[in-house]
């Protein structure tokens, strides 16, 4: 029993790492807060896809009690661990990234433009806000084709070691 605890203590610790250095990425200050609208972007780096209304329940567990625009590590850490060991918003498969992009490349080529992109996520289904889309099209967009290569977006999407979460 003990070993299982141990496991247990060892993939929540690999998991906290993973957030913490999400977070890191969103931290410009370096002083464990990061800016409260970036919420939906980290949540998605983290291979967790919620609707807004799952994104806005989140942020109220997680936001202080008087908003101060800003999230604090020490808050969202423990939501966040508890959100991926309970799997609360499961990763989008790989190969239904792979169908919603091919479904956009009507060409069949392999990438989407920027502007393609931009026009689906931004009027289509749920709507991106603009800083949801700027923070997408920062690691979407190829700088030298100014193109979405998908496949190799939908690596970037996926979560590392996704296997190691509890099912």
């Amino acid at each position: 029993m003990a070993q299982a605890v141990s496991s247990d203590d060892r993939m929540v610790a690999a998991i906290e790492k993973k957030i913490r250095e999400a977070f890191q990425m969103f931290d410009r200050e370096g002083n464990e807060t990061m800016d409260v609208r970036e919420i939906g972007a980290l949540v998605r780096s983290l291979g967790c896809f919620p609707t807004e209304a799952e994104l806005r329940k989140l942020l109220a567990e997680v936001e202080e009690e008087e908003p101060t625009g800003y999230i604090n590590l020490g808050k969202f850490l423990p939501v966040m661990t508890k959100v991926l060991l309970n799997r609360s918003f499961r990763p989008i498969p790989e190969d239904v990234l792979l169908h919603a992009f091919e479904a956009l490349d009507e060409n069949k080529n392999g990438y989407i433009t920027k502007e393609e992109l931009v026009k689906h996520m931004t009027e289509e289904g749920e709507p991106f806000t603009e800083e949801e889309m700027e923070e997408m099209l920062s690691s979407a967009i190829d700088p030298k084709t100014d193109a979405v290569h998908y496949r190799d977006y939908i690596l970037k999407l996926l979560v590392e070691d996704a296997d190691d979460l509890p099912q």
